[in-house]
């Protein structure tokens, strides 16, 4: 970096911004094989969140190649930059104040554990979206897997590039066995213990529930509502 680049202190601090708010402002990083339900579920607590006056946003894998990304492809090296423009990014929402959602397969330990370094203690939340490769090969939402193994993707992850597990994450989801339901539940109930929500009412709701539209997402993430993913 170059020492003519210096950081400009925010008049408006990220404690200002979640002052404003009913919660604090962290991110859920979501993880997981290609088909283990990572943007599905991640967009389903969005919309929960949404019903708690919750201010969010989802980076989607699919979503970010078309532009902030769109210069990347899937070879390790490339895997590694996404990521790390992925995780410049959260932390950006982050310092705004809202409760970030990054959906990746971001395969590699390495990635996850640099992401996680640069958001303070605490601020960083890794849930693997927990689903065999059987499982999601069956599901194959996007008929990938089966290119995969015809040679016609290269590099896919689980086929022909290995996807490394988290050894300690925050939240594991059985998301190849659970209803949708109940992998939502789990994910706000982590939220709720971990003091991240302020102004809730006891009853679960936010302070301007009665003015949202009703939830929008249904299903299970076994099948009967496919878990779309990036």
């Amino acid at each position: 970096m170059s020492p003519n680049i210096v950081w400009h202190s925010a008049t408006i601090t990220r404690s200002h911004r979640e002052q404003l708010n009913v919660h604090r402002s962290v991110v859920l990083w979501f993880t997981g094989f290609s088909g283990s339900g990572k943007s599905t579920l991640a967009h389903a607590v969005e919309d929960r969140l949404y019903q708690l006056d919750c201010r969010t946003f989802v980076l989607d894998g699919d979503n970010v190649r078309q532009g902030l990304c769109s210069d990347l492809g899937f070879s390790a090296q490339d895997r590694s930059e996404n990521i790390r423009r992925i995780s410049e990014a959260a932390k950006l929402l982050v310092e705004s104040g809202v409760i970030a959602m990054t959906a990746f397969i971001s395969p590699f330990r390495a990635d996850r554990q640099r992401a996680r370094s640069i958001f303070p203690h605490g601020d960083f939340i890794e849930i693997f979206c927990d689903a065999s490769l059987d499982v999601c090969e069956q599901r194959d939402v996007k008929g990938l897997y089966k290119r995969a193994r015809a040679g016609e993707v290269k590099e896919f992850t689980g086929i022909s590039s290995p996807y490394e597990a988290p050894t300690n994450p925050e939240l594991v989801i059985r998301t190849g066995e659970l209803p949708l339901e109940e992998c939502i539940g789990q994910v706000i109930g982590y939220l709720k213990q971990r003091s991240i929500f302020s102004g809730i009412s006891s009853d679960g709701h936010g302070r301007g529930l009665q003015n949202r539209p009703g939830a929008r997402l249904h299903g299970s993430a076994d099948g009967d509502n496919p878990m779309r993913d990036s």
